[in-house]
């Protein structure tokens, strides 16, 4: 449907402005500059101006509009105008692109002052407040936020070097391009950093500040931003990642005493990190990073450090990789050589009052200590877990750790992958990936006999008929699209759901069941692709979809902690179960239907008997988030992963683990299983993926 921008327009999408030059309401020009087509409105939530999404013929833009309201402010007017002029400069895929006549004026028919406009590159992704909300609020581990802290500090040390400064970081204006890709998006509170300090329009003076709560420091607030505010919001954008928690949570700030307290909902970085982004967060600027040269800097020897750390509690295997189903070989534990260090005597300094680390105190800036000091720390500690992975691997040990070693690498995909799933025959993976494409990997050859392409977003996951022929994708675009698997033709297009497909399952009998970010539960058709039923009652995101074996029962959960079922003919809602702590990722249930089985983010994993809702038993050991359950088919043995890369395999007949495997330096927080169970795949926060063997029990 064509737009109309007038702000008097009485009609501005009438029905008769498709196809047509000029808006059936009031006469004004649909086709912008003869270039642009406005197709709907993204947002007017802003006090500055509206979002647009606008075609130059097939391709999409943004189309940023001063409200009409400000047009008489000049000061308003050149904020507008310079957010196109930093990005006209700034040529980088960190930041949208915008032509050199990006900016223009356009005037609606009777009306006597201009329209301001900016057109812009669209980013095809989420942004990271929508992608944490996706992800069910999982925080990112400590390798993919150094990856993502260097990619950003790359775009402003481009946007300081051309002498401005963003002001307004947050997770909001951050974008994720589906190649993987962070976008700093929204200048419109760039600042020159010779000029004074002036905000953004919208009070009833003319004048407010710009202010992010819990991203905007202190400085900011009294209307003296710097270049080093824009540090402050980078490390709570990270906090934030890192925790899934705001930087107004109870949880983290307490108002009465002015503190902080963010390190405890983040166990997964390591202390010199943690010190790193509590630099970027101090109330000073003065004790932040000088510049972004120096925190690049610090971010190679970070990512140094890292990996050293990663290399040493995850030691090489000293044999030859296995065959299939081949025995693991043992372990050798590594020689570590410390190096010559003189600790000086440290006198602890009081926490300051917000309990951050403060660089000055901790000698930043004086030969990196807290490097040496953090790597210490580590090392001290990782002796401590030698020797408990020496006990824990010694023979006879029940549940010992083994390490898996990664048979073959699958490359194709350009972007992150979400999904993966074996065909029935085990011969075909399917991935799904952030690049908007699904590929069909044959494994006898190792290489991809089929790209299937058709979503427009994220494709989020996959599901298989019983047969083996229709493949049934959902995305972030709120399709869901399927296939003939033989041939790769779009058989059909499922639309309905508002939001993002985050769970699929197929049941016995050929209905197709979805979960949506909309918080809803939709049934379908399989073979017409027609909707049957709309399930509703879960008060967050669904995650995660089950049905039963005797396609009976529908299951559902997701962001809420509850659990609920539905007849899966009728719709009719059955049971809620309860007991869960957190946000439920991953659902399964045994193959002879009685047992329900739940993993999320409480780290724990939940049975219930099915027919009666009762809590039968929890499985503890994880240290992270559960990402993956599967059950095998005779029942006996469950798989699980957690965000930490861990993969547990459990006997359900005594609730007991069985094994733990780590990926030799790899992740295995997302899996796909094979039928037979002698192969797994992952993939998941990389663009390819790879295939394992599975031991023997």
């Amino acid at each position: 449907m064509s737009l109309c921008i007038n702000p008097h327009c009485s009609e501005p999408s009438h029905p008769g402005n498709d196809g047509s030059r000029f808006c059936q309401s009031c006469g004004s020009d649909l086709v912008l500059k003869e270039r642009y087509r406005v197709m709907r409105l993204l947002s007017d939530k802003s006090g500055f101006g509206r979002v647009y999404e606008a075609y130059e013929r097939n391709i999409p833009k943004i189309l940023k509009v001063l409200k009409d309201v400000h047009g008489h402010n000049p000061k308003a007017v050149q904020l507008f105008e310079r957010e196109a002029a930093v990005l006209s400069q700034l040529k980088n895929p960190g930041v949208p692109a915008v032509e050199a006549g990006g900016y223009f004026q356009f005037l609606p028919r009777g009306n006597t002052e201009p329209l301001h406009c900016i057109v812009m590159e669209k980013i095809d992704g989420p942004n990271l407040r929508e992608w944490m909300r996706q992800q069910g609020n999982h925080p990112i581990n400590e390798s993919q936020a150094l990856q993502w802290l260097r990619q950003l500090t790359e775009v402003l040390h481009l946007v300081h070097q051309h002498n401005y400064f963003h002001r307004d970081i947050k997770p909001e204006n951050i974008m994720l391009r589906s190649n993987g890709r962070l976008v700093l998006v929204d200048f419109g509170a760039v600042r020159e950093m010779t000029s004074t300090y002036l905000a953004q329009l919208g009070s009833s003076d003319g004048v407010t500040r710009i202010s992010s709560a819990g991203y905007t420091p202190p400085e900011q607030e009294k209307g003296q931003a710097v270049p080093q505010s824009d540090f402050y919001a980078l490390g709570w954008t990270f906090v934030y990642l890192l925790t899934g928690k705001q930087p107004t949570d109870a949880d983290i700030y307490d108002p009465l005493s002015d503190e902080f307290h963010w390190h405890q909902f983040a166990p997964q970085i390591t202390p010199p990190v943690a010190a790193f982004i509590d630099r970027l967060i101090a109330p000073r600027a003065s004790d932040r990073p000088h510049n972004t040269a120096e925190i690049l800097r610090d971010l190679t020897e970070l990512s140094d450090l890292s990996a050293h750390i990663m290399a040493a509690s995850l030691p090489p295997i000293t044999t030859a990789p296995p065959s299939l189903g081949a025995v693991q070989p043992l372990l050798t534990m590594p020689q570590l050589t410390m190096p010559q260090l003189t600790v000086p005597q440290l006198t602890m300094p009081q926490p300051p009052k917000t309990q951050l680390i403060q660089a000055d105190r901790w000698g930043w800036l004086n030969g990196k200590r807290w490097l040496i000091g953090g790597l210490a720390a580590v090392m001290l500690g990782l002796g401590g877990y030698f020797g408990w992975q020496t006990y824990q691997r010694s023979p006879g040990r029940s549940g010992t750790a083994q390490t898996l070693v990664v048979n073959q690498t699958l490359k194709g995909h350009t972007g992150f992958i979400n999904y993966a799933l074996f065909s029935p025959d085990g011969k075909t993976l399917m991935t799904a990936s952030a690049d908007h494409q699904i590929f069909v990997w044959n494994l006898e050859t190792k290489m991809a006999v089929r790209v299937l392409q058709g979503h427009t977003g994220f494709v989020n996951v996959l599901a298989l008929s019983g047969d083996g022929q229709t493949l049934v994708s959902g995305g972030a675009d709120k399709k869901i699209l399927l296939w003939d698997l033989s041939t790769g033709r779009l058989l059909h297009t499922l639309t309905g759901h508002t939001n993002a497909i985050n769970a699929l399952a197929i049941a016995s009998d050929g209905i197709l069941v979805s979960g949506s970010a909309d918080r809803t539960v939709r049934t379908w058709d399989l073979a017409t692709g027609n909707p049957l039923q709309t399930l509703t009652g879960l008060d967050g995101f669904v995650n995660a979809v089950a049905v039963s074996p005797d396609a009976r029962l529908v299951i559902a959960a997701g962001a809420a902690p509850s659990i609920q079922s539905w007849n899966l003919a009728t719709g009719q809602p059955i049971r809620t179960f309860v007991g869960y702590n957190g946000t439920i990722n991953a659902l399964t249930i045994s193959p002879d239907g009685s047992t329900l089985i739940a993993g999320g983010t409480d780290k724990a994993i939940r049975l219930w008997d099915v027919s009666t809702g009762k809590l039968m038993h929890t499985l503890t050991g994880h240290t992270g988030f559960i990402n993956t359950l599967a059950a095998q088919g005779d029942g006996t043995t469950l798989l699980s992963s957690d965000a930490e890369g861990t993969l547990k395999r459990w006997n359900l007949k005594t609730d007991r683990p069985l094994q733990t495997y780590t990926g030799q330096g790899n992740s295995l927080d997302y899996v796909a299983v094979s039928p037979d169970w002698k192969a797994i795949a992952t993939g998941r926060g990389s663009d390819t993926v790879q295939l394992w063997t599975l031991p023997e029990k």
